[in-house]
């Protein structure tokens, strides 16, 4: 088959426009949230919040400043009010209502004791019945939290997860329990799925594994745009062998192009509703687990840009610095700075700049411009700059 060529640069357009760059209008609203919600399928959750809560920062780089509480609502609101739920996908993520059907493949794995950490994996057989204990207390008390539970906190850490905490943890990977709602402190407070998930998606039929693989690798390749299998198997954390079957049925399906990226050594697929725009005008500062650049092979693919989260790196060993943002000006990645919201003295403290060396001549004043954006939605008076390179 001959493949199709793309260039580099149209490559970076399709990957922007699909992944909701360049449109960005005045004002916010519930509605373009739950639009770029949809669009992207999921929204990374990480602990670290030395700037805010990974998974608020997708759609400021997208939508611009937004009311957090609109998210918060969709994902941790009342019944009838939410549009999102937690479970593992791309690590632990908010995903749409409609993608749990096809998440239960999932479930059932861990259910069973084939997925999941293998330091939990005894629930689903020998000890069974102390997880079966802990749903049925959450049956009756309603919401808890691991520290609710006698030995909830353990030693702290993951690491140090007690036991009523590793029960939780088995049955929100089984889909029994899901969460409920987020403490202040961001612990996670659990309860039965059937009284969080809406009815209505419950009803939904479940599909087969294979057909669920289907659906997923269509959603990456949506939210992609243009992507190599790695690319599509990334995005849910798929297997390499159901990923290839979908690919290939997808493909012929027509849903799926094979094409050739200019520079990439393998061929591509290329979503046939992704946009090829002439240009994207975009200037935003990206979390570190941002689906733009959470694969970072692929963001040197697209933007020949080295990018790692140095947070677990020793301090003395950081190239850039703890909590850095890769900044995208127009359709390129031009430089990172290392941010953190200082909210006693209410300033966005800016540890590093660090400008690529061919960054237009317009970038520090374009960086400028979004790291005031940032301070206001963060509610933070100003911005102090400590220092910056190019």
């Amino acid at each position: 088959m001959k493949l199709h060529h793309i260039s580099l640069a149209e490559a970076r357009r399709i990957a922007l426009a699909a992944q909701g760059f360049g449109g960005r209008t005045a004002t916010a609203n519930p509605r373009k949230l739950a639009a770029t919600l949809d669009r992207l399928s999921l929204h990374q959750i990480d602990s670290v919040n030395v700037l805010s809560r990974a998974h608020y920062l997708p759609a400021f780089s997208r939508l611009g400043a937004y009311d957090r509480g609109w998210l918060d609502q969709a994902a941790w609101g009342p019944c009838g009010k939410r549009r999102i739920f937690e479970y593992w996908a791309h690590e632990a993520s908010l995903l749409p209502l409609d993608l749990h059907p096809l998440l239960r493949w999932r479930m059932a794995e861990a259910d069973r004791g084939e997925r999941g950490w293998r330091s939990l994996r005894s629930y689903a057989g020998e000890r069974r019945a102390e997880a079966m204990r802990t749903l049925a207390r959450l049956a009756a008390e309603g919401p808890l939290s691991a520290s609710d539970f006698e030995d909830g906190k353990g030693q702290g850490g993951w690491w140090g997860w007690g036991e009523a905490k590793r029960q939780l943890e088995w049955l929100f990977w089984a889909g029994h329990i899901t969460t409920a709602t987020r403490r202040n402190s961001f612990e996670r407070v659990y309860d039965l799925t059937e009284r969080v998930i809406p009815p209505d998606i419950l009803a939904l039929p479940t599909p087969d594994k294979a057909a669920a693989h289907r659906a997923l690798i269509a959603r990456a390749a949506s939210a992609l745009g243009v992507a190599s299998e790695s690319d599509l198997r990334d995005y849910f954390r798929t297997e390499v062998e159901p990923t290839r079957d979908a690919i290939a049925a997808l493909a012929e399906e027509g849903v799926l192009e094979p094409v050739q990226v200019e520079a990439w050594a393998k061929a591509a697929w290329l979503h046939r509703e992704a946009r090829s725009p002439r240009r994207v005008s975009a200037a935003a500062l990206l979390a570190p687990f941002d689906p733009l650049i959470w694969e970072r092979s692929r963001t040197e693919r697209l933007f020949d840009f080295h990018y790692r989260i140095e947070i677990y790196t020793p301090a003395h060993k950081r190239r850039f610095g703890y909590y850095v943002l890769p900044f995208l000006l127009g359709d390129r990645l031009v430089g990172r700075v290392d941010l953190k919201a200082d909210r006693q003295a209410s300033r966005l403290l800016v540890q590093s700049v660090h400008l690529e060396a061919d960054a237009p001549v317009n970038s520090f004043e374009a960086l400028s411009s979004a790291l005031c954006d940032m301070a206001d939605w963060l509610g933070l008076d100003a911005v102090l700059e400590r220092g910056r390179s190019s």
